[in-house]
């Protein structure tokens, strides 16, 4: 499942006194949901700067009380210090980390700053993507002046700030302004080079860095340098938007490396950066020998660059996450340097939940814990278990299909397939474990309390949203377990004739995972007060259901046919 994942990086004047900066910490440690990334406090710039990460509602929260907590404990009336800055909160940025978009970032950027700026009588700018004009996109404009002209700023109508006080009040004085914004994520990342020289990894940068290099008359090294009109250089582009990068020689290594931000990794991901800078290394008689990654990378990275290389080697990406990140790994030399621990580098890896869950267990597990007596697992997840081996069976005819000699000209066709099996199966995995969490969520509502009228209607409410929720997951089993039929029934006529026989079994698979959620959504909804809802729950399982037959039997006399054929 693709949860929806924020980072925020806010910077606060204060990068000296450790108690004012772990009280705004411990603010931001107290919103639960959220998960404390780095602390980077700076003497010289007497500024902090702060990652976390969470959910949206609960990163929001955080960034609030953290504001607000900066506000209390910092007076911009005597900060000093080397960085630019306007305010005790000098900027707040929201970063789209998984499972959600910029636009939708944006919004929360602009509900917090509109918050603080309500709440806590701060003048606040939105910057960047959240910008609502586009001269205030960049950060340096809005912060022009900084501290020392915000009065004179909050004077001028054109700089009025887009939400909270345009009077330089005490408050005001004291607290600064703020800038909130949306921006996306930005990947710090060195690319090795087979030389020691920092002038031939100097003009690699300059090749493909977005600023690109000055252009000369005549030689483009020592030639004069071109002006515009206006006297100021003319810069001949490189061919990597988003980017930024210089070549430095590192000691620590003893080679020379292109060191670059990819501050769009919607328009340069890290992959085609990679491919990019090798080619133009190679142009100059020098090699990419591997690739260091500094702080973090969001998982969709390494996922869309192992896809790629997939590709490129004509093989299907239908294949566990892993694997995918693996293919990632050796393709772009991550671990050329030293070891790279996908677990300590890749953001939702870092912040996964690591308790233990039933997809966890050996098939033996898993079949001994349901055998106990033990309430749960029960009939509901052991639906959904064999949903999803319903689709794994799908997805393996798909990608032995792709892989099957002779049929190099049809594997992306079976790669598709294998990639949508791949990606039920693993939400039907999901649900495995979410369909014990509905079960215990029922549990838990036994253990309410029932004493007074208020109780006992507490009590009714939490049972009737925890049985609503306990009908909803199963019939999500049916519609996710269903979604794999079609994959099925093209493996059954177009895959591997060998495999056919397996393609029979998923059906086989898929229909009892159908039919054990079905159960489970009815005997669920039998509990339901709201009768009206219970029975539309039931009447689309039910609908579902007679689907799943009249596709299962047409799928099993395909593989009947074609076995008898053989």
């Amino acid at each position: 499942m693709n949860e929806k994942l924020v980072e925020c990086v806010p910077n606060f004047s204060e990068g000296r006194d450790m108690a004012v900066i772990n009280q705004i910490t411990a603010a931001i440690k107290s919103v639960e949901g959220v998960t404390l990334l780095n602390v980077d406090p700076g003497y010289a710039t007497n500024r902090t700067v702060v990652t976390f990460i969470g959910a949206p509602e609960a990163v929001s929260e955080a960034a609030f009380q953290s504001i607000a907590k900066a506000k209390e404990l910092i007076d911009m009336r005597s900060h000093h210090g080397e960085h630019p800055r306007m305010g005790a909160t000098d900027v707040c940025p929201f970063v789209p980390v998984s499972g959600i978009s910029m636009e939708e970032t944006v919004e929360y950027a602009r509900k917090l700053a509109k918050r603080v700026g309500e709440e806590l009588n701060i003048p606040v700018y939105c910057y960047e993507s959240a910008a609502f004009t586009p001269a205030r996109k960049n950060l340096a404009v809005v912060r022009a002046g900084e501290y020392e002209g915000l009065e004179k700023k909050l004077s001028d109508p054109s700089m009025k700030p887009d939400f909270g006080p345009s009077d330089f009040t005490e408050s005001v004085a004291k607290s600064g302004a703020s800038v909130i914004g949306a921006r996306d994520f930005l990947l710090a990342v060195n690319f090795n080079l087979n030389t020691t020289s920092t002038r031939r990894a100097n003009a690699i940068a300059f090749d493909v860095r977005e600023k690109g290099r000055v252009k000369r008359e005549g030689n483009p090294i020592t030639g004069k340098k071109v002006l515009d009109e206006n006297g100021n250089l003319v810069m001949i582009p490189g061919s990597l938007k988003g980017t930024k990068a210089i070549g430095w020689f590192i000691d620590e290594y003893g080679i020379a490396q292109v060191s670059m931000n990819i501050t769009d990794m919607h328009v340069t991901p890290l992959h085609k950066a990679f491919e990019e800078v090798s080619a133009r290394a190679l142009a100059r008689g020098l090699r990419v020998t591997g690739t260091e990654i500094v702080g973090l990378v969001p998982k969709s990275a390494l996922i869309d660059a192992g896809k790629y290389f997939l590709a490129k080697q004509q093989r299907s990406a239908g294949i566990a996450e892993k694997e995918i990140v693996k293919i990632a790994v050796k393709s772009m030399g991550l671990d050329d340097l030293g070891p790279f621990n996908a677990e300590e580098k890749v953001v939702e890896y870092l912040i996964a939940d690591k308790s233990k869950k039933l997809v966890d267990l050996t098939c033996e597990g898993f079949a001994e814990l349901t055998a106990s007596e033990a309430p749960a697992p029960g009939g509901g997840s052991v639906a959904a278990y064999m949903g999803s081996l319903g689709a794994a069976l799908g997805t393996m005819v798909a990608n032995l299909s792709a892989h099957k000699p002779g049929w190099d000209s049809r594997w992306d066709f079976f790669a598709k397939f294998a990639e949508e099996g791949h990606s039920i199966m693993t939400e039907l995995t999901h649900l495995v474990d979410e369909d014990t969490a509905a079960f215990n969520k029922i549990m838990a509502v036994f253990g309410m309390p029932k004493s007074t009228p208020a109780e006992k209607e507490a009590r009714a409410k939490a049972m009737e949203e925890a049985t609503l929720y306990a009908t909803q997951v199963p019939l999500r089993t049916m519609k996710c377990a269903f979604r794999a039929f079609p994959v099925i029934e093209a493996m059954a006529e177009h895959g591997n004739p060998n495999s056919v026989s397996d393609a029979g079994v998923g059906a086989l698979a898929v229909r009892a995972g159908v039919l054990g959620a079905m159960l489970n959504v009815k005997i669920n909804a039998a509990g339901l007060k709201d009768r009206e809802t219970a029975e539309k729950l039931i009447a689309e399982a039910n609908d579902l259901a007679n689907k799943t037959k009249e596709i299962e039997a047409r799928i099993l006399a395909k593989v009947e046919n074609i076995i008898s054929e053989n």
